[in-house]
């Protein structure tokens, strides 16, 4: 399997990480953990994502003379992955578990039976985000 294809079967899994992050966690009884996860930190997720992404896929679509298929769009893409990256990792520590006299233990939503989710979603998308920069200073994209 080629580089390419790699890259944009890894980027529509991205675009799913960051739409399923949103749906989950900004409803308003929150999302599994063991903490609530603040609206702001999840909305920053989608919105850096929606950018990367958008900045990503115009980057891969674009032919390489073009202003879009240049490196300053894809150097930029890169760094609003890493940047989501480190928000859904943020995301990803509300199943750290609580310690202290008044902690309570972590419950879990439909979707999920714990953290295996959260867990496959983000640590994949750090994978994921890590083949983008690869793939990028290599030039096979």
């Amino acid at each position: 399997m080629s580089t390419e294809v790699i890259v944009y079967v890894l980027t529509a899994l991205a675009a799913v990480v960051v739409v399923l992050t949103q749906v989950r966690l900004a409803r308003s009884e929150g999302g599994a953990g063991r903490h609530d996860v603040g609206r702001g930190l999840v909305h920053a997720h989608t919105v850096t994502g929606v950018i990367a992404l958008v900045l990503w896929v115009a980057f891969l679509a674009a032919p390489d003379d073009s202003a879009l298929g240049g490196d300053a769009i894809g150097i930029a893409a890169i760094a609003f992955w890493w940047i989501v990256v480190v928000l859904g990792l943020l995301i990803l520590a509300r199943w750290l578990p609580s310690r202290g006299k008044h902690s309570s233990g972590g419950h879990e939503d439909t979707w999920s039976d714990g953290p295996g989710l959260s867990i496959l979603a983000h640590v994949g998308m750090l994978v994921g985000v890590g083949v983008f920069t690869w793939a990028y200073l290599t030039a096979h994209v």
